[in-house]
């Protein structure tokens, strides 16, 4: 099965609907992280604003943020505490062209059933679940993004650092082409550099998981030793490191926003301790994403879920979709990412260890 990007295709403007709407309204911003009253806020979805005529459309969108002309025409979406005084905010509630905004849900192409029963088994996405042909249809993705330029970011728990083979597959990935960019917590980075030095998570063997003697030191001394050292990097530098996720990361020149939490040890140097700055880091990664793969971290994946937009304005010009998938062995945590209503989201309920290694051996990059 070979992957086949959908074509993508604007609304027709020659409609009546389209010639007959108004001009959409602004009002300047009063004080910088406060918007006008009636704001219009985005979603994941293609928008398009009639501007002087002319129905223009908001390249960078994400959820839940504010629509600003610039001086130059362009729309920028931003979020609201970052708007500055001044800045013409997009006012509307409506999206059908009435106050000349248009939200456009169906504007790739699909293969999908016509199937038009009303009661049909098994549409919800479950542990019974049969998820062959999304394994089949994912590596085939990742095959065409590597092709073709696209970008591949993956979002991940400390699950992956728990596990031998885990740690051996995302390092096959990362070191095979298939990772652009990761984003994570301070968790993930600590218990893999453990797996690297000592190799444990948690103080238990990452192979035969058992437990090791006062092996609860284990990621703390390896914090420390990281915050000794100064940095990543230097610490795999300084202790020879040559495993694992992160040492892989950082050997290939990957992108890693690790975003901290109120309950981190340590943390790692690298970590983003203001919650702020981290999702602008994260987000800077995620506007040059297509592809956008969850794995085994409900924060995170409702985190990224809410800055990744259902499509992608290429520099050609040309529009394609961005593909988000959530993966975890708990049913309400993959499906919170499935409630946002993206066109492209896809969900898959098991446990992400097997889940790396089925797609690592798939792609023929691990054995």
């Amino acid at each position: 099965m070979l992957f086949e990007m959908p074509k993508y295709h604007h609304p027709d403007f020659t409609l009546p609907k389209f010639i007959d709407a108004p001009n959409v309204k602004y009002m300047e911003a009063m004080d910088d992280g406060v918007v006008p009253e009636y704001f219009h806020s985005t979603s994941m979805y293609p928008e398009y604003f009639k501007i002087n005529g002319k129905w223009i459309l908001a390249e960078e969108s994400r959820m839940d943020s504010s629509v600003v002309i610039r001086d130059d025409g362009h729309l920028e979406v931003v979020e609201n505490r970052n708007t500055k005084k001044g800045d013409k905010v997009i006012l509307g509630r409506t999206e059908k062209c009435e106050e000349g905004i248009y939200l456009h849900c169906n504007g790739f192409e699909t293969q999908d059933s016509d199937l038009d029963d009303q009661f049909v088994f098994r549409q919800g996405r479950s542990r019974e679940t049969s998820y062959a042909r999304d394994y089949d249809k994912l590596m085939e993705l990742l095959k065409y993004e590597k092709a073709n330029g696209g970008k591949v970011t993956w979002v991940m728990g400390p699950a992956f650092a728990f596990d031998y083979d885990a740690r051996r597959a995302m390092q096959a990935l990362v070191e095979s082409g298939y990772v652009h960019g990761l984003l994570a917590g301070n968790a993930l980075a600590t218990h893999d550099l453990e797996g690297a030095l000592l190799h444990t998570a948690l103080g238990q063997d990452i192979y035969t998981q058992i437990s090791q003697p006062n092996g609860h030191y284990n990621h703390l001394d390896v914090i420390n030793k990281v915050r000794r050292s100064g940095s990543i990097p230097q610490f795999i530098e300084d202790y020879k490191i040559d495993n694992g996720i992160i040492y892989s990361c950082v050997k290939n020149n990957i992108p890693m926003i690790l975003a901290g939490s109120i309950r981190d040890d340590g943390p790692l140097p690298e970590v983003f301790g203001d919650v702020y700055e981290g999702a602008a880091a994260m987000r800077n990664v995620i506007r040059t994403s297509t592809t956008v793969i969850c794995l085994a971290t409900m924060l995170h994946t409702i985190a990224t879920g809410n800055m990744t937009p259902s499509f992608r304005v290429l520099p050609s010009g040309d529009v394609r979709p961005v593909y988000l998938y959530t993966v975890d062995a708990d049913e309400f945590v993959v499906n919170k990412l499935l409630d946002r209503g993206s066109l492209s989201a896809t969900t898959i309920v098991t446990n992400v260890q097997d889940f790396i290694t089925i797609v690592a051996k798939g792609l023929g990059v691990m054995e």
